[in-house]
């Protein structure tokens, strides 16, 4: 009987499962929404128990969808966002909100105070987070409920990361991924594993009893053990199938398209997952930090190699709010982006690149991860009219699409300060499915944008770790090389630079001057 393996990733609104072959070809993906309470104070939260039920629906809908029998799935593997989630003493969700939402959204920046509280003691573990510790890491997050709601703390039996808690409640072994704990968690498995003295001096010396973490964590793509029978009976598999430690879904992203390559080819590539967010991730065998870039973290991914990741907070969510905002039906569906991208398309062939100059936008709206490492940086719009119509709409969309690509422009210099010329940006998610963005992309930074002939390469990276964990591969860096796709790729067009290079030289002038305004006295 013909093998397969099933690749669940949970992104902020929606969990999709897809089944794969040993080869990496998708038989099927399905998707299904979860729930996300948004509220003032920069705060977002959703329901474990959700986000399960939402996974066990997709998983279901993908094996019907290939048409295998249940047993030939030979393991599952989790990727999620980086959201955190509390449970009782009971493994009960801890009642953080109404609705059973005990979990904390990856982008929620209600820590913004204990994470400064985090930077300022100096500590070495900064040294891996781009210097300045950010309110989406689990720390400050976990801080913050130990100050505010002391009613929970006493009452916490665990803190996972999403992907964790996946997995978890699939296996029933409470098993943490080398991927969350050292990017999220602030462990150093190369320097002692937990650092005593930093949990000590923000006040979560009570980290290991209240969070049930573990001394070192486990590698992805180690087999955590077989599916527990309710969650196979859930799940709608069997108990044969073995359960994967997994990944955060940009590290798996960041396998699926980079899994593959040839030492010589990652070292000038970045790796692009671009969805609501953006993660720019380097994978390599060297070791360097660089101001606003998180890492270095070791064999995050695959063993033996480094990773570092810089980023944007808002990508798709500030084009969902353009939308949201402007539109006159304020329709932000899939659809209406699309009806977008049509009409701006039919614009710049009709007036070429000086469409919608004069509007220049910084797209810090949830703060600036990389190169600034503000959380508090906020969004500017200069050149708006009264126009409310049809064109003004795509103006502003497509200045705002042009204002990611600055950022994105930036982002990389940064990265080229660890010491490799980046040649290529090997883009995922779903900014991969819009071809004006991935040229402007191309466009605005100079560099030849490379687009997977896999569908979903961040479910492909999860589904690699499934099969190293089932054995359909000898191990994760085999898997990866075995079920790797092959990119496409888009050359920047030269005679779009000098446009770009303006429009750059007025984003950093925009940054200078809005660093002068939040420096005056209020």
């Amino acid at each position: 009987m013909d093998r397969f393996v099933c690749a669940i990733d949970v992104g902020t609104r929606s969990a999709r499962a897809g089944i794969f072959d040993s080869g990496g070809r998708a038989l099927s993906h399905h998707t299904r929404p979860i729930g996300l309470w948004e509220e003032d104070g920069m705060r977002a939260e959703h329901a474990s128990e959700d986000i399960w039920q939402a996974v066990c629906a997709a998983v279901r809908d993908a094996v019907a969808g290939a048409n295998v029998a249940p047993g030939s799935v030979a393991a599952v593997a989790f990727d999620a966002t980086c959201s955190l989630v509390l449970r009782d003493t009971s493994d009960a969700p801890l009642p953080l909100g109404p609705e059973g939402r005990d979990t904390i959204a990856w982008f929620d920046h209600r820590a913004v105070a204990e994470a400064a509280e985090c930077t300022a003691t100096g500590h070495r573990v900064l040294d891996h987070a781009g210097g300045t510790m950010s309110p989406e890491m689990q720390c400050p997050k976990l801080m913050w409920l130990k100050r505010h709601r002391p009613d929970l703390w006493p009452r916490m039996g665990r803190a996972m990361d999403l992907t964790d808690f996946l997995t978890w409640r699939a296996s029933g072994q409470d098993l943490r991924s080398t991927c969350t704990l050292v990017a999220k968690w602030t462990h150093l498995p190369h320097a002692g594993g937990w650092q005593r003295d930093f949990l000590d001096a923000i006040g979560l010396d009570d980290l290991a009893a209240r969070a049930s973490v573990p001394a070192m964590p486990t590698a992805p793509g180690t087999a955590a053990g077989p599916l527990t029978p309710a969650a196979a009976d859930e799940l709608g598999l069997t108990t044969a199938c073995t359960v994967a430690v997994g990944l955060i879904d940009a590290f798996a992203g960041t396998l699926g398209v980079m899994g593959g390559l040839a030492p010589r080819d990652r070292a000038g590539a970045l790796a692009m997952i671009a969805g609501t967010s953006t993660c720019v991730m380097s994978m390599s065998d060297m070791a360097w930090r660089g101001r606003g870039i998180w890492g270095p973290y070791p064999g995050a991914i695959l063993p033996g190699l480094w990773v570092n990741e810089g980023g944007q907070s808002a990508t798709g969510a500030l084009l969902d709010h353009v939308l949201h905002t402007y539109a006159p039906d304020r329709d932000a569906s899939p659809a209406a982006h699309r009806r977008v991208a049509a009409r701006i398309s039919a614009a710049l062939a009709r007036e070429g690149g000086g469409f919608g100059r004069g509007l220049d936008i910084l797209p810090d709206f949830n703060g600036n991860r990389t190169p600034l490492a503000d959380p508090m940086a906020y969004g500017v719009v200069s050149g708006l009219t009264l126009d409310t119509g049809e064109g003004a709409l795509d103006r502003l969309y497509w200045r705002a699409a042009v204002a990611l690509a600055l950022g994105l422009r930036q982002i990389v210099a940064q990265m080229e300060t660890g010491g490799t010329r980046i040649e290529r940006l090997l883009i995922t998610g779903g900014h991969a499915r819009n071809a004006l963005l991935m040229q402007l992309y191309a466009d605005a930074t100079g560099r030849e944008v490379q687009l997977s002939t896999q569908p979903d390469s961040v479910l492909l990276g999860t589904a690699m770790t499934a099969a190293a964990a089932a054995g359909l591969h000898p191990g994760l860096p085999a898997a990866a090389q075995a079920m790797a796709g092959r990119p496409g790729c888009l050359k920047p067009d030269p005679s779009r630079r000098a446009g770009y290079d303006r429009d750059y030289a007025v984003f950093l002038r925009m940054q200078a001057h809005r660093a002068e305004l939040s420096a005056m006295p209020r």
